[in-house]
């Protein structure tokens, strides 16, 4: 599907959020064999852990406030679980590229949320979101992580889907935070 992917003019919508932002976020990039990548992004955030997983959770709405995802919704899974097809989108030089996956979600309420990629446009995506319960300025918070381990195919260069996913973490965490701001704040 990488090759047939649509390209179109970058709209910007990261833009939204300045770097000011997501200084708080904090991101790391293990090279294990080869191409494959395991990129963490933690933020804290000054809402309790049942709260944050609300906004998680709400799969058909987080392309709504996420910058970097154009499309989440819930499809049919054949076992009954959670199955969801996303379409992220990466800008470089002024073009935004697509990339889909479909994901398989196990919920483990109320500190992981696990996924794993059962098709899509990677060779490998899977991770999990880690909700951690942390006393923020006395009041109760949220220790958020996410972690991902990623196989481009040979078609992607490694090093630019690194840096994209890296940069792209930060913002999707941030809007993770505002999203809670606005929602509880």
């Amino acid at each position: 599907m990488l090759d047939d992917m649509a390209t179109e003019l970058d709209t910007g919508k990261d833009d939204e959020l300045s770097d000011a932002l997501f200084q708080d976020v904090e991101v790391t990039t293990d090279r294990a064999e080869g191409r494959h990548r395991q990129i963490t992004a933690k933020i804290q955030i000054p809402y309790p852990v049942e709260q944050v997983w609300q906004i998680l959770t709400d799969y058909e709405h987080l392309a709504d406030f996420i910058p970097n995802l154009a499309k989440s919704q819930r499809i049919e899974h054949p076992q009954g679980g959670i199955r969801l097809e996303q379409i992220g989108s990466q800008s470089f030089l002024k073009l935004k590229f697509c990339a889909r996956v479909v994901l398989d979600m196990v919920e483990r309420f109320p500190t992981n949320i696990d996924f794993q990629m059962v098709e899509g446009d990677f060779k490998e995506f899977l991770g999990t979101w880690q909700l951690q319960p942390q006393t923020i300025g006395g009041q109760p918070g949220t220790d958020l992580r996410y972690v991902v381990q990623i196989l481009p195919p040979r078609t992607m260069p490694v090093g630019l889907i690194e840096r994209k996913l890296s940069h792209n973490l930060a913002v999707n965490l941030t809007a993770i935070r505002q999203r809670a701001e606005e929602l509880f704040g």
